[in-house]
């Protein structure tokens, strides 16, 4: 298909199918993003994650508090430390969440065909028969024929645990509805979702400036993922916040979950740092076979900008099983293929029963996919959408893919100070690792000097295709420039994983002065 993303030769592709898969010691070029907690936060498995190609931890506050999940990230850090691997932290908001609390933790089973009542009244006991919301407005806010889904993990593909339920009326603060499917309701706690319903809640509610505030600027944060963004109000309320908080300096990636958001996707996009498709309540939202025509465009938005672009809900069925679906590992692959910067796991790596099986696979269909990205395909369409004039650092980003792709280089040496130039180039798709030296910057606080960096080098860990590492700092008198010094941080590095050897040919981009600078130079070994 010549319009298509994927071109390639049948005989190829054959060959491709028949060779077993050669797979590089770097985990895939695409990132994984995985969800740490039941089954998840031991050293042991957070070592093995980080091993198996986790580059992002995620902690979602929906379902733990900070307590919990101070112990988590301390294991994590111990864990890098063991492993000597990068791992940035990403901050889930809870958002405007509705939700039905079970205290009793008592099974409930809903019945095809049963009516069960929605009421404001949390002091009920809940049952088959009459369930408690913590919103006394929804009532308001229904009709007759709305769709209201709700379970304990939304939206797993599994109608066991969540069920459907069709509003039949409303009478006062309660709502009668239609249970369209059987369902087991397990745990201490339901989340509900109304399809097409705005809820009149802050997205960035005071419980999550309160963990913002405090576990985030304690842990130092580089990612805060804005459950339930409506519209661009939300990541400039979020952006506003974390200045007051002198926390500027972490990235917003907004989750888009509803039409809501779709309508102001490209307002969102152009404000937040990063953008999260968030499939499973998008499912409900919108009908099902409009999702991959959002996931299509939105990737293609994304890519366009350069902006970081990750998907949620992939493999669900591992949460259970060893081995995802044909249909799941299909699905990552063509996630690849539509241009996503990452894949990110939720249930299956938080409560599943294989959290480092579901990273080793989700790496390995990534790599496979990346093998045939049409990487000539994307960069035309950059250039296209783009324009001419091209501004000088696209000019310059473009041209060091380009040099990369004709001499087949082994890597990509970025020098950057903000991780904007790595960003930039990794914008182009590249075949090969972007290797980013970040430059530490020097800063004080009135009382003393320090070297730091290291936020600007973990938030890079969320972007295709970029590896990064922090710079030391070069005294002028031991003969060796910076330049050099992080030309060997690169070198070591590439030679440990075994991308480079005698020879091989390194594309080097930096800037010196107020010029950008590429060039192509040998690696001797």
């Amino acid at each position: 298909m010549q319009g298509g993303q994927m071109v390639v030769e049948e005989p190829i592709r054959l060959s491709s199918v028949l060779t077993s898969s050669n797979l590089s010691h770097i985990p895939s070029l695409t990132k994984i993003v995985g969800t740490l907690g039941p089954k998840s936060r031991s050293i042991e498995v957070i070592e093995a994650c980080l091993k198996a190609g986790m580059s992002v931890a995620r902690f979602d506050f929906s379902g733990f508090d900070g307590d919990y999940h101070q112990e988590t990230v301390d294991n994590l850090k111990t864990a890098m430390r063991n492993t000597s691997k990068l791992c940035a932290v990403m901050l889930d908001t809870v958002g405007p969440e509705i939700q039905v609390y079970n205290r009793g933790a008592n099974p409930i089973e809903l019945k095809a065909d049963n009516h069960v009542t929605i009421t404001s009244d949390i002091n009920i006991e809940p049952s088959a028969e009459k369930l408690a919301v913590n919103y006394d407005r929804l009532a308001e806010i229904v009709k007759k024929g709305d769709t209201i889904f709700l379970g304990q993990y939304l939206f797993t593909g599994s109608e066991t645990t969540s069920v459907w339920l069709e509003v039949l009326e409303t009478r006062g603060e309660d709502i009668i509805c239609l249970v369209k499917n059987s369902a087991t309701l397990i745990g201490f706690m339901f989340t509900v979702h109304v399809a097409h319903v705005h809820v009149e809640l802050p997205t960035l509610t005071d419980y999550d400036k309160k963990v913002i505030s405090t576990w985030g600027s304690h842990n130092n944060i580089d990612i805060i993922a804005l459950s339930h963004t409506r519209r661009v109000g939300d990541v400039q309320e979020l952006r506003a916040f974390l200045k007051a908080q002198k926390l500027h300096e972490i990235q917003i990636f907004a989750k888009i979950e509803t039409i809501e958001a779709l309508k102001q996707f490209d307002e969102i996009l152009h404000e937040a740092d990063g953008i999260i498709l968030c499939r499973g309540n998008l499912g409900v939202d919108l009908p099902p076979e409009k999702v991959f025509l959002f996931q299509k465009s939105a990737l293609h938005k994304c890519n366009m900008v350069g902006k970081p672009a990750i998907l949620t809900r992939v493999v669900d069925s591992m949460t259970e099983n060893l081995r995802p679906t044909r249909a799941e590992a299909t699905d990552v692959a063509n996630a690849v293929l539509d241009g996503t910067d990452g894949i990110l796991l939720g249930a299956e790596t938080l409560r599943g029963l294989y959290p480092v099986e579901a990273v080793k696979t989700v790496r390995r269909i990534c790599a496979e996919a990346e093998s045939v990205y049409n990487q000539p395909l994307h960069f035309k369409r950059v250039l296209r959408y783009l324009g001419e004039p091209m501004s000088y650092a696209e000019s310059v980003a473009s041209s060091a893919v380009r040099a990369a792709i004709k001499v087949r280089a082994a890597i990509i040496v970025v020098f950057t100070a903000s991780g904007g130039a790595a960003r930039l180039v990794a914008k182009y798709r590249p075949t090969m690792p972007v290797f980013a030296v970040v430059s530490p910057r020097l800063r004080t606080d009135s009382l003393k000097w320090s070297f730091t960096s290291s936020s600007q080098v973990r938030q890079l860990l969320g972007v295709r295709g970029v590896y990064p590492f922090l710079a030391i700092p070069v005294v002028a008198t031991l003969g060796e420039s910076s330049e050099e010094a992080g030309l060997k941080l690169a070198y070591s590095h590439g030679k440990s994983l075994g991308l480079l050897k005698p020879n091989d040919q390194v594309v080097v981009f930096q800037k010196v002065g107020d010029s950008s600078v590429v060039k192509i130079v040998e690696y001797e070994g």
